[in-house]
């Protein structure tokens, strides 16, 4: 083997650039970075590079771009390029003719500790389902989604109030360090003992998925209870953030707007038999919305088309109104 190992690197969003920038820092040969193509983004629809091409081209890192990863040219280009180990973080699932290249084999890094919430939103699912720990793994790729054998984990505690925006910077950085281990781990050329999924499921409760976020999804049903809402606002935000309909009366007349809500406190106390989604406003600066045990506080929330505002800047733009209800 080489002094310096031949590194590939495949990612595209934010969480994917700390790895990259800890295993550039401990000193790894990054011989290519492979990420998404440049794709139209925010209000002008603009050209946009993605965050890990952004961190590569400003380190002088190669970068590859392929359409398609089945692509024969793209897989010369990696073969070309000789590299003994694949890292993937965030990225898009890979056909067996790339992930099997490198010679020491491909590795992922997934957001939770598997098996445990396989699939596109794990993070985001730990928190809605109100998960006290979550956690980082290490895994080798094979042709399935998240069941590679297992090389390294590390969990992760979740504050009691923690949204996915914190928890997933935090899970970012726990992330980068144990990709350098599992770096390390692997090129020490000892033994490397793995942990195939299937032993850690015997042992586990039933497994937990977590599928991609869809627009219903994040509807908030307040029928529900005050902890499962307030999980679900917290574990959408702040993206893709959690929504409803809000019921108004403006001078006698009613209109049906449409709210993201970004924060929230939870107040578990009687709702003075209020049905769910009816809005409490005895205090004129605030908004809570009853549930089936008790109130949600809204703090931070956004109506279609506006900017994001606490609460009390909110209820102060709507003269002469009265708020009735979350559907």
């Amino acid at each position: 083997m080489s002094i310096t190992p031949r590194i590939v690197y495949m990612g595209t969003p934010d969480f994917a650039v700390e790895p990259l920038r800890a295993i550039k820092d401990n000193g790894y040969n990054v011989v290519a970075v492979v990420t998404a193509p440049d794709r139209p983004a925010g209000r002008g629809l603009k050209t946009q590079p993605t965050a890990v091409k952004t961190f590569a081209l400003e380190h002088s890192l190669p970068v590859l771009q392929p359409e398609r990863l089945k692509d024969e040219h793209f897989t010369r280009q990696l073969e070309y390029l000789k590299p003994e180990i694949g890292v993937v973080v965030a990225f898009r699932m890979l056909p067996k003719s790339v992930w099997s290249i490198p010679k020491l084999g491909t590795f992922n890094l997934h957001a939770s500790l598997l098996p445990q919430y396989r699939g596109a939103a794990p993070i985001n699912w730990a928190i809605i389902n109100g998960e006290k720990t979550t956690g980082v793994t290490t895994f080798l790729l094979d042709e399935q989604l998240d069941t590679g054998n297992i090389l390294l984990q590390k969990e992760v505690c979740i504050g009691e109030d923690e949204t996915a925006g914190e928890l997933h910077d935090r899970l970012m950085m726990a992330g980068a360090d144990l990709v350098v281990k599992t770096l390390d781990m692997l090129l020490s050329g000892h033994q490397v003992n793995t942990i195939p999924q299937h032993q850690l499921m015997v042992a586990q409760p039933p497994l937990r998925t977590a599928p991609k976020l869809f627009r219903e999804t994040c509807r908030i049903r307040w029928n529900d209870s005050v902890s499962n809402v307030y999980n679900l606002i917290r574990g959408l935000s702040p993206y893709p953030t959690a929504w409803s309909e809000m019921l108004v009366s403006i001078n006698g007349k009613e209109l049906l707007l449409q709210v993201k809500i970004y924060s929230a406190a939870k107040s578990v106390e009687p709702t003075s038999n209020l049905q769910p989604g009816s809005i409490d406003t005895s205090s004129s600066r605030t908004l809570r919305v009853a549930c089936s045990d008790g109130f949600i506080a809204l703090k931070i929330i956004q109506q279609a088309g506006k900017k994001a505002m606490p609460v009390e800047e909110f209820v102060k733009g709507w003269h002469n109104t009265k708020f009735i209800k979350m559907l």
